[in-house]
């Protein structure tokens, strides 16, 4: 998928009235996405992802301290001015894309990666254990 299929399929699942609109929930949903994931999971997204969008993922620097998916879109929404709707909204636009362009196996590691919360942003149900 290229770059510009992205923003297309953004933009139409999130109903955007333009693509720069679906351009910028792209990039501002990346580079949190960014911030937020390390390791094996973060050098496998960004090589299934076009080039433009893996530049926006890898070029954040991740966060030392894991933000729950809560408090991520929270954090977008703080860096947006957005309303937190509008930003839960932008976010799961953008990551039920980049769930695809994953596949599930990497998703799966991805989730289990990053702290609770994710997985609704994915577009996957949140599972949990039984204690």
């Amino acid at each position: 998928m290229t770059f510009e299929q992205i923003l297309d399929k953004v933009r139409y699942e999130g109903v955007y009235p333009t693509r720069e609109r679906a351009e910028a929930a792209v990039r501002l949903v990346l580079s949190g996405l960014g911030r937020q994931l390390t390791g094996d999971e973060r050098v496998e997204l960004a090589a299934r992802l076009p080039f433009e969008a893996a530049s926006i993922l890898t070029a954040q620097i991740p966060d030392t301290q894991p933000l729950t998916g809560w408090a991520f879109v929270k954090d977008l929404a703080g860096r947006t001015g957005a309303t937190l709707a509008t930003t839960r909204w932008d976010t799961g636009s953008v990551l039920s894309t980049v769930a695809t362009l994953a596949g599930p196996d990497l998703l799966t590691r991805i989730l289990r990666h990053l702290p609770s919360g994710y997985a609704l942003l994915f577009g996957r149900a949140e599972l949990t254990q039984a204690a």
